[in-house]
């Protein structure tokens, strides 16, 4: 590699005629990406009524007294299946990252702001967890 060469995986592979270069800062980029993308299709109160026909509530008193809402997948059928999926945080995290993946692949122009914005914000929840550990502890 010479200098001012961006260091990459080279080619790891064909996507049709395509040929796949992607970067270091690439791969740090999407996988920052991908990480908040599926964290706000799980977690986050934002995309609740998207979940919402998938899961249903379930309340349970703990041992102090306390109430506690579980998600469950709803039984049986195409809404139990992606119920399961959008429950489980590695599942959706597989189908999040070969959407965007293909996605990059076929439209890269469209995708790059996408993937920036949403790195971004996985940047700033892994800083906004750092500084709740050190403010708590």
């Amino acid at each position: 590699m010479s200098y001012g060469q961006t260091p990459h995986f080279g080619k790891i592979g064909r996507l049709g005629a395509m040929e796949m270069d992607i970067t270091w800062l690439k791969f740090l980029l999407m996988s920052l990406a991908i990480f908040r993308i599926t964290r706000l299709i799980v977690f986050d109160q934002i995309t609740a009524f998207i979940r919402a026909p998938f899961l249903m509530e379930y309340e349970e008193t703990n041992i102090l007294g306390q109430k506690e809402t579980y998600l469950l997948a709803r039984e049986g059928g195409l809404r139990g299946w992606i119920g399961k999926l959008i429950s489980c945080y590695w599942c959706t995290g597989i189908w999040v990252a070969l959407g965007t993946f293909i996605l990059y692949m076929y439209f890269p122009i469209i995708m790059d702001p996408i993937i920036l914005i949403f790195a971004l914000a996985g940047m700033a929840a892994f800083i906004e967890t750092i500084i709740q550990k050190l403010t708590l502890d």
